[in-house]
């Protein structure tokens, strides 16, 4: 006998069964679900699919790369027209390199990669150029892999000291991603760490309101321990690959 063949759940399915789970875990930790924005991760995910999610109401997507996203906005606005949907927040979640900073400016509405002072200065030019303001996640390194990017959490405050010379940048949060684990649980202490970080800054940078932090893996215990956005791909566009 052959493989059985995955079944396709429509996006719309998908996304109920995925906000149904969120407000499960804001429930557990006494957060109203309207707390978090469900940032769907569209890497591997064909327009077609990211589409049909849009018009079923996500409201946020995620790219990595900056030249996929500039073909997959032209594409998604052709899918879009004449449906009423609104087109959606545009975020960059991937590894950013400075030459590629005023593209992520000009095309993103937030970036969640900013990890040192040269990337902001860049990112600030190209805002500035391109005449808007940019929301941006400062990324801190919460498992300390030499791997991932990432500020280490006690470069922190020296960071978003240097973000008063960038007036086009709004630092809106702190975003980590944890070490890969099949056990979520082994993902809070980066959370919980991540979460009173956030909390230690805000008295000096009260705009400091966001953790992006949680995928597709651990995000209700990325919820359970205060993320105010989740970053979820396969949870709700199901495996990488054509759609």
């Amino acid at each position: 006998m052959g493989r059985a063949k995955a079944i396709r759940v429509n996006a719309a399915d998908a996304l109920a069964a995925l906000r149904a789970r969120v407000a499960a875990a804001a429930a557990r930790a006494d957060r109203p679900p309207e707390q978090v924005t469900l940032l769907g991760v569209a890497k591997g995910t064909s327009t077609a699919r990211v589409a049909e999610a849009v018009r079923a109401g996500l409201a946020d997507v995620g790219e990595n790369y900056l030249q996929e996203a500039a073909a997959r906005r032209s594409e998604l606005a052709e899918q879009l027209a004449g449906t009423g949907a609104e087109p959606p927040r545009w975020h960059f979640i991937g590894r950013l390199q400075r030459n590629k900073a005023r593209g992520v400016a000009e095309l993103f509405d937030a970036v969640h990669t900013l990890d040192r002072r040269e990337l902001g200065d860049a990112l600030e030019r190209g805002a500035a150029a391109a005449g808007r303001t940019l929301d941006a996640f400062v990324q801190v390194n919460a498992s300390g892999e030499a791997q991932k990017g990432g500020v280490a959490p006690e470069g922190v405050r020296a960071l978003l000291a240097a973000s008063a010379a960038w007036p086009h940048l709004r630092i809106a949060g702190l975003m980590a991603i944890p070490a890969a684990s099949d056990d979520a649980e082994r993902t809070r202490p980066a959370f919980a760490m991540l979460r009173a970080l956030r909390d230690s800054l805000r008295p000096d940078y009260p705009a400091l309101v966001e953790l992006s932090m949680g995928m597709s893996g651990d995000f209700e215990v990325a919820i359970e321990e205060g993320a105010t956005i989740i970053r979820v791909g396969t949870a709700l566009f199901g495996p990488r690959g054509p759609a």
